[in-house]
């Protein structure tokens, strides 16, 4: 037994040297976020939400602007495998880092709660990326982590960028932001209960849904792009959800699924 125990042990720690060496898969999801962070020359800091903390990544701008840019990424990893629940919800693949990265304008990478390596401080806990990820402790805290900084900056105004998820949390915070003059949304959620039938999904039973909502302000601009071959978000779930809404359109971009390849339109 302690022989078969160290060999298991010696295999895992050869598994990771040559991750370290190679693709450096080892390191935990939120360690290789702030690497490639730090890569595109951002600058990462923590900001006090309403009852969490929340990692800021900031871009060094090159072109000034009224307004600021806030990038909001998707659910990340809630579930492992889709069925066991995640210990780290952060995600594996940023898409929206990479897109603040094309963006010349004031740009800020705004993570949720427990995300990017905090899952595991209170008052974190399972239900914030699983049931409960758009829920009013999560809205609440990102709009108030977001009021910090445009304090600090003296932003009057705002456009909210937001993918699958993060879509649907930038149309719920919009409702609280008065500074939003436009809302950007990619392959955004923005009917949860009818994603959730579509894919036979647990329900979300502790979040919100931007379908149930009233309208955003007549003054805010709505773009929602979608993949033709998105079978994630498809795009019907997508055009049905804005269908009637003031000031929003859909666009429904070909040869673009879920993830790929939007940084090449951005």
């Amino acid at each position: 037994m302690k022989t078969l125990r160290a060999a298991g042990q010696g295999f895992l720690i050869g598994l990771c040297i040559t991750s370290l060496l190679g693709l450096q898969g080892c390191a935990s999801p939120a360690a290789r976020l702030d690497q490639k962070a730090a890569e595109l020359g951002f600058t990462r800091e923590l900001v006090e939400g309403s009852e969490f903390r929340h990692v800021v990544y900031r871009n060094q701008a090159t072109q000034p602007s009224a307004s600021l840019h806030v990038y909001l990424e998707g659910d990340g990893s809630p579930y492992f495998d889709k069925r066991w629940i995640s210990r780290d919800p952060t995600t594996r693949h940023p898409l929206m880092l990479r897109l603040m990265a094309l963006d010349p304008k004031p740009s800020v990478y705004l993570a949720r709660p427990c995300y990017n390596g905090l899952a595991s401080t209170p008052p974190c806990e399972p239900a914030l990326w699983t049931s409960a990820r758009y829920s009013t402790r999560v809205v609440n805290s990102n709009v108030a982590a977001l009021r910090n900084l445009i304090a600090r900056q003296k932003t009057p105004t705002l456009v909210l960028f937001g993918h699958s998820g993060g879509g649907t949390l930038a149309m719920l915070m919009a409702e609280q932001l008065p500074e939003t003059r436009a809302v950007i949304t990619i392959a955004g959620n923005l009917d949860t209960d009818a994603w959730v039938e579509h894919h036979n999904y647990r329900p979300l039973e502790q979040s919100l849904n931007p379908a149930r909502r009233a309208p955003l302000r007549s003054d805010v601009w709505q773009l929602h792009l979608v993949g033709r071959d998105d079978t994630v978000v498809p795009a019907e779930l997508v055009t049905a959800a804005v269908q009637g809404k003031p000031r929003a359109q859909v666009q429904v971009v070909a040869s673009v699924n879920h993830t790929c390849c939007w940084a090449r339109l951005w």
